[in-house]
């Protein structure tokens, strides 16, 4: 019998490189006789690896491949840097050009004695579940957000769609979804009710055709096999979200932080192989080195977000005012012309383009975190057990924003109806967070409560690795 090959194709951004490299990497360790390739979008490809004669130059390491395959826009497309039109034209380009490019990746692998027998793939790359059903191949949704959102919009693409849209403009309305816990308008999706936007609208498209297909396997399972979901959470997190799809067998594997499953998160240098975006040089771990513990707001807002010259310096009056020293991250290509004059590095701040986050948020001189809540972020925090402020801008963040709360580990805090945050409400979150209260010390021990919690589940016999291991049998017995 043929080994197992699984390959893994990932939507080319940061929150879906990250979490498919990570469960690569697993898998490789987990089953030491399997092949597993890494296939993300040829733009993806080179920012990965730089040093590339080619850009779609097939990398080999270890037990580790890398193949691209192209979704029509080789030297990259930030869906939300153009407009509705540019968005729309990608995403037509991307659902056209990703199947043809996709066959062509799995015939090379068929032709050199390698075929691929699993499929799995992450949200928003919905033609490579319709590819590998038209070859007869098992395939599964890696879901990269958290199990509350999986839940959500399920049930809203199965009988809520209407009333949500109808209370869209009610933040305050109240909807209650089976087996989740009454849900405010406000703490959806931002997709649901921000339709203005062609942007959003074409990106909301790709999720959509992700549950479309998920139904297919839903009505076409033979046997009462029920579509299989991976998901990038802890079981403990989400218990009631995790049972609350009846129609999914959804495996719970996170946290996808592979360092947390090597670890190396002091060790290693300030280049990571799959990070789309160079480190910076500045030595911020060395000067983290020299601030007492629980001391320092880290503050970013992730790789897609751009935040505007006002809210920059809003953001630090409001630091500079709680006294506390800070490290932010503005990524290049979201700085102003002067930027650089406001960048004054001193004993207290430091601004770098990029770093290592789990390094970052694994030193004990930080204190909280200042996010915009995409989940990568905040289930490094949970994972890294640095408490939360929360400053959700759209599509899941303010679901996560919200789970924040409930998890006690944060606060969310008050932003204006175009997202803006004052410097008064930041320095009063992060001096809840961080000061010596009755409540901040509350968040600081719920903290503590649930990293425990998820290295508990990622070590040897935990809830994530026996997950893993029961959808890999299940998988296998599907090839």
């Amino acid at each position: 019998m043929a080994p197992q090959h699984f390959l893994v194709v990932a939507f080319p951004g940061q929150g879906h490189i990250n979490p498919a490299r990570a469960l690569a990497e697993r898998l490789v360790r987990a089953m030491p006789g399997a092949r597993v390739t890494l296939s993300a979008a040829v733009s993806a490809h080179r920012l990965m690896f730089p040093s590339l004669a080619s850009p779609d130059e097939e990398v080999h390491d270890g037990g580790m491949s890398y193949v691209p395959y192209s979704d029509g826009y080789d030297r990259g497309f930030h869906l939300f840097a153009g407009n509705g039109d540019d968005a729309r034209r990608y995403c037509e380009a991307f659902g056209r050009v990703g199947p043809d490019t996709l066959s062509a990746v799995l015939d090379r692998l068929a032709a050199r004695g390698q075929p691929v027998t699993c499929v799995l793939y992450t949200m928003l790359m919905w033609w490579t579940a319709e590819v590998a059903r038209k070859r007869g191949l098992p395939r599964a949704l890696y879901w990269n957000q958290p199990a509350t959102m999986l839940a959500v919009y399920w049930h809203y693409f199965h009988g809520y769609e209407r009333i949500v849209t109808e209370h869209a403009a009610e933040p305050g309305f109240t909807v209650a979804m089976p087996g989740l816990p009454p849900m405010a308008i406000r703490d959806l999706p931002s997709f649901f009710t921000d339709l203005t936007d062609g942007r959003i609208v074409a990106a909301f498209g790709n999720i959509r055709r992700t549950f479309q297909q998920l139904e297919l396997d839903v009505d076409i399972s033979t046997g009462g096999r029920k579509p299989m979901v991976l998901v990038n959470t802890v079981e403990a997190l989400e218990v009631g979200a995790l049972a609350s799809v009846p129609e999914l067998d959804m495996f719970p594997i996170g946290p996808a932080v592979l360092s947390l499953f090597t670890d190396d998160t002091r060790s290693g240098t300030n280049t990571v192989v799959g990070d789309l975006f160079e480190h910076d040089e500045k030595g911020y771990m060395e000067w983290l080195d020299t601030k007492p513990a629980r001391s320092v707001v880290y503050m970013s807002f992730g790789s897609l977000a751009a935040t505007t010259k006002q809210q920059k310096e809003e953001m630090k009056r409001g630091l500079a005012a709680s006294g506390r020293s800070y490290l932010q991250v503005v990524r290049k290509d979201n700085r102003d012309t002067d930027d650089d004059d406001d960048d004054d590095d001193d004993d207290q701040s430091m601004v770098v383009e990029w770093c290592d986050q789990v390094r970052v948020l694994s030193h004990p001189a930080v204190g909280c975190f200042v996010t915009h809540c995409r989940w990568n972020s905040t289930l490094e925090s949970v994972a890294c057990g640095v408490p939360v402020v929360a400053v959700p801008q759209w599509s899941d963040q303010d679901t996560n924003a919200r789970l924040v709360v409930e998890w006690g580990i944060g606060v969310r805090g008050a932003i204006h109806a175009d997202r803006f945050l004052d410097a008064e409400e930041l320095t009063r979150c992060v001096d809840m967070v961080m000061g010596d209260t009755e409540e901040g010390a509350a968040i600081r021990s719920s903290s503590i409560t649930w990293k425990a919690k998820v290295h508990e589940a990622i070590r040897d016999g935990g809830s994530s690795e026996l997950n893993l291991m029961t959808f890999q049998k299940q998988f296998a017995n599907d090839a």
